[in-house]
Parts: C-alpha cells; structure tokens; sequence
C-alpha cells in the first residue's frame, strides 16, 4: 500500500499553550477597553489543524493585538532582539519562536514546522519588518512553511496600529479604531524533498499576489488606507 506524503508526516509535539491560553484570556479583555477594534473574516480560520497567519505589519502593536484577539492561540515568529528583559520573559512564557533576521535561522524554521505539524497556528510576517504594509516587500519564509506541512495561509490585514508619518515604535492613542481582517486561505500540497527553486518561487508568487490582492480588498471594504512608509531615517525594525 502506497503512503502518501501527509500520511508520512511526522507527528510532532507542539509548542506548550498552557501559559499562552491564561494570558490570552486576561489580554483580550484588556485591549478591547483600551482600543476599538473591529476584526472580519475570522470564521476563515480553520478552527483545527495547522494554518499559517500572513500579516502584514505597520506597527509595534501588531504582534500583541493579534496574539490577544486572534481565533486561535498564536506562534508568531519574533526577532530575536525583543527576547531581552521582561519582553523577553514574557514571550518565551507563551511560547513565542524567536527568529533571527540576520541569517538563515533553521532552529526557529525547525520550531515553526514542528508547531504546524502538531496542528497549531503560526503566525509570521512576509514583508520580514514594520513598513507600509502593503506587502511590497516579500519573504519566501512563508512559502517554505506552506510547502514543507501542507499548512493554508490565511492573510492578514491590519489597520490603525500606525498613523501616517509615525515612526515604527509608535502606539496607538487610546480609543483608536483597529482593524484586523482575514482573508481567505491559500493552500498547497504539502511536498516532500527535493523542493526545487522553480517550485519555490511559484508557490511564492502565488502566495504574495494572494496577499497584496488581500490587502487591497480590505482597503476598499474598510475604506481606510494604511500609514504609508516610515518616517526618512526610521531604525531597522
């Protein structure tokens, strides 16, 4: 009898959720009386099983609202320099995979595939830093994860956590309007090795049309815009 490559998989265990479920039940409260926010598409969420969160990403904020409020209790991929002090305490308690920007990090690569293998929901941002979030900018990190477990992307696409021409540290004012929109997935085949580079970068370009055509959508649905690019001079973030 012939296996198949889902079949085959690996059964993983997955990232503890313990802490990250108490500190979810204490948050969303807390961020829905200091900010309004509005979120649309959370039914696309798969409820179960393994699924990519690709958001864009224009502010400080982004990563908290959307580990406090999102459908499902969220690994997000985090670089590396926010695990210092109480950050850092913090993240590691509900299990957040620190990543390193400035070279190829397999370990955090390694830990994000064993959470979806285990049925868990990761969250990982393909423009790579804080910006317009337009998705101009396009990592193909998302596209390894989606290829290697066979995990939908669901794109994301907030508003508000910025205003036009602050600096990427900026906080929203309280009251402020924020929207998160999800959008539909897009899913491959999971494909077991040799992945070749043509197949990476079909899939890819799939994925960043799916996202960009994403963010569009909601922009008209919402009829809001983003902030635009950082300030001149803004630091690497």
């Amino acid at each position: 009898m012939s296996v198949t490559a889902e079949q085959s998989a690996p059964v993983e265990r997955g990232l503890p959720e313990g802490a990250l479920r108490f500190v979810r039940n204490r948050a969303r409260g807390y961020f829905h009386r200091r900010w309004e926010i509005h979120e649309r598409g959370q039914s696309k969420v798969p409820a179960s099983g393994p699924v990519i969160l690709a958001s864009n990403h224009i502010g400080w904020l982004d990563g908290p609202l959307l580990v406090a409020t999102g459908p499902r209790p969220v690994h997000a991929m985090v670089k590396e320099e926010e695990f210092a002090g109480r950050t850092g305490w913090l993240l590691r308690l509900v299990a957040q995979i620190k990543v390193s920007r400035g070279r190829n990090d397999t370990g955090a690569v390694r830990e994000a595939v064993r959470s979806l293998r285990a049925g868990q929901c990761v969250l990982i941002y393909p423009e790579s830093r804080r910006g317009d979030g337009e998705f101009k900018q396009f990592k193909n990190g998302v596209t390894y994860l989606a290829l290697v477990t066979g995990a939908p992307v669901v794109p994301v696409a907030i508003f508000g956590t910025r205003q036009r021409g602050e600096g990427p540290q900026a906080k929203p004012a309280r009251g402020t309007r924020l929207d998160i929109v999800y959008g539909d997935p897009i899913q491959f085949p999971m494909r077991a090795w040799p992945r070749d580079r043509g197949m990476l970068e079909d899939a890819g370009d799939q994925i960043h049309d799916h996202l960009r055509a994403h963010v569009s959508q909601a922009k008209d649905a919402l009829k809001r815009d983003l902030p635009g690019p950082l300030p001149t001079g803004s630091p690497d973030v």
